[in-house]
């Protein structure tokens, strides 16, 4: 590889203490807490704005949130210490959601008093059962047993009660692309983190959020580029040397990859750089599923009643993982912004339907054949929408939809993954630095380190990983 020069665009007058590629949430974590750190930092970023999946976009003077849906209450305290007051403060709690299937509707605060609550008098569940339960699922940790299979715990405690399984597993599901059938230990940690104090939001939008993450970084002297796409990550030795990007050499002790680990190992670096039982673990790793989501804006000056926040709806009898996937699928979420999602804009609606997706069903397709299924899954959207807002259709100026396609292209993410990898990925994040000196990685592996605040805690504790092999290495 020739190791010519770089646009001066990139400052190259000395190496990096470290380079982040990719600017998803555990991306830009990293990069702040490095830069905390002391060290000499340059995030880049393939797309032209930052945030990874958790991003926004304009239509029609709308405003919609890709993934700004809802996190756990865990967010107030990770914000605060590691973002500041000012991000912290803008976290406010989602109060009204909404489940309505042919098993139960009802409305909850998501919390677990509330869940408590709804167990014994909804679903006549012993007092004793629901707090083993709580306590159980409270008491699990990463090191515990992963044999025992999130099937098996629902039937140990709620034996033959498809309604209260779906009740526990289709939010979380939605949340992380988990399934009945995944290990015990990553519904259990999920579950127990969202079920402290409910579900909570960003006020001010996605948009707000990166923009203020920005601003604590550029405080920082971290170096920023967006549509900066590294074609490769240098090794000499068995240790990184730096990256390539646009045909030049950047020199760094360290490189952090945010790019999603399957793309790291293939892509990036490629396998052959790896040890034969490294490979042979890492041929294992599943990559998680995709997503679908359609948007909608309500037209300026209209208004819709409140709907709740987050509303989970289905027309599926029971609850399936594979029904929750499917092209044709009969579940969805519906988060609804209202406008007071950004208070100190213009009054504005935008209701977001998502939907689990599987990459596959929408790869094979011919480009007939995609259009019809795009059409189709709108309509499917508006019908339900209908049920909640019967007059809906009249109030809507602007319609966008997003396929597994959609988000593969926008973030290269493998397959299009809103959730990484399953499991066994998380032992491959873990150990790349011990098989390569000096090479990371944060994202989204093994559904623990997923979503917003997985991502966010991920990028702390590998920034850790970082700054203690930096010093040692000096």
């Amino acid at each position: 590889m020739s190791m010519q020069s770089l646009s001066p665009a990139i400052s190259t007058n000395s190496t990096y203490d470290a380079i982040v590629i990719g600017s998803g949430l555990g991306g830009l974590t990293c990069a702040k807490r490095l830069a905390d750190a002391g060290h000499k930092v340059l995030l880049l970023e393939q797309h032209f704005q930052l945030g990874g999946l958790a991003t926004w976009f304009k239509r029609g003077g709308h405003i919609f949130d890709v993934s700004l849906h809802g996190f756990p209450y865990g967010m107030v305290k990770t914000c605060k210490k590691y973002w500041g007051k000012t991000i912290q403060s803008a976290i406010v709690q989602l109060k009204n959601i909404v489940f309505d299937n042919p098993q139960f509707s009802l409305t909850t605060t998501f919390s677990k008093d509330d869940f408590i609550r709804l167990l014994q008098e909804r679903f006549s569940v012993a007092e004793g059962v629901v707090h083993e339960f709580f306590a159980t699922i409270e008491g699990m940790n990463f090191y515990d047993d992963q044999r025992m299979r999130t099937r098996e715990l629902f039937e140990r405690f709620f034996p033959g009660r498809g309604d209260i399984h779906r009740l526990l597993m289709e939010p979380i599901s939605y949340a992380n692309g988990s399934t009945l059938d995944e290990p015990a230990i990553t519904y259990g940690i999920v579950f127990s983190n969202f079920m402290n104090r409910g579900v909570f939001t960003f006020q001010g939008g996605t948009d707000r959020l990166i923009a203020l993450m920005e601003q604590e970084l550029q405080k920082r002297d971290v170096e920023i580029r967006t549509s900066a796409r590294v074609e490769q990550i240098v090794l000499e030795n068995g240790r990184t040397k730096g990256v390539v990007l646009d045909g030049g050499f950047i020199p760094a002790r360290a490189v952090i990859s945010n790019a999603g680990v399957t793309n790291t190992v293939d892509k990036l670096v490629g396998q052959a750089a790896f040890a034969p039982d490294f490979r042979q673990r890492f041929s294992e790793v599943r990559v998680n599923n995709s997503s679908s989501q359609v948007y909608f804006g309500i037209r300026k000056g209209e208004t819709i009643d409140d709907i709740g926040d987050l509303l989970f709806t289905s027309r599926e009898e029971e609850f399936t993982s594979e029904a929750l996937r499917d092209l044709n699928t009969k579940s969805r979420t519906f988060s609804v912004y209202y406008p007071k999602t950004r208070p100190d804009a213009p009054p504005d609606y935008t209701i977001v339907a998502s939907m689990n997706a599987n990459y596959d069903d929408w790869a094979g397709l011919d480009q007939n054949e995609y259009a019809h299924e795009k059409a189709a899954m709108v309509d499917r959207c508006l019908v339900d929408l209908e049920r909640y807002v019967p007059d809906v259709r009249h109030k809507i100026d602007v319609i966008e939809s997003a396929t597994p396609l959609t988000f593969q292209r926008y973030t290269l993410h493998s397959k299009g993954t809103s959730f990484g990898t399953k499991f066994e990925g998380l032992d491959i994040s873990r150990s790349l630095h011990k098989e390569v000196g000096g090479l990371f990685h944060v994202g989204s592996v093994g559904i623990i380190m997923s979503g917003w605040l997985g991502a966010i805690n991920y990028g702390v504790i590998v920034a850790n990983d970082v700054d203690s092999w930096l010093r040692e290495t000096v």
